[in-house]
């Protein structure tokens, strides 16, 4: 009967390379580093840059979409201007961009 059935062997399963094993881990981390990792470090620097850069006059969006002009600047903190007689004090990590001149029209 044994001719047409193998016999499984229990140490059979476990004798793979462990240096494939290794090596498909290595890459699979490579991989998060490139396509996860690597692009989030980039854009949290590129938003501290952002942050640090804000000066009184400038556009900006926040996350929560409100557009404003900055009137005044602190170490963590923004006083933006949203309409005539109202100005909101926001946390600077909270702006998302700096929009261009003329955006933001106090009409």
């Amino acid at each position: 009967m044994d001719f047409f059935i193998q016999s499984a062997h229990a140490q059979g399963a476990q004798q793979g390379d462990s240096t494939s094993f290794i090596i498909m881990m290595v890459l699979m981390f490579v991989a998060f580093y490139f396509l996860l990792i690597r692009p989030q470090q980039k854009k949290q620097k590129a938003h501290t840059a952002l942050v640090a850069g804000l000066q009184v006059g400038d556009e900006i969006l926040t996350a929560g979409g409100i557009l404003g002009k900055i009137s005044g600047v602190s170490e963590h903190y923004a006083v933006v201007k949203i309409g005539d007689n109202t100005e909101v004090k926001i946390q600077k990590s909270s702006v998302s961009m700096v929009v261009p001149k003329g955006t933001y029209d106090e009409a």
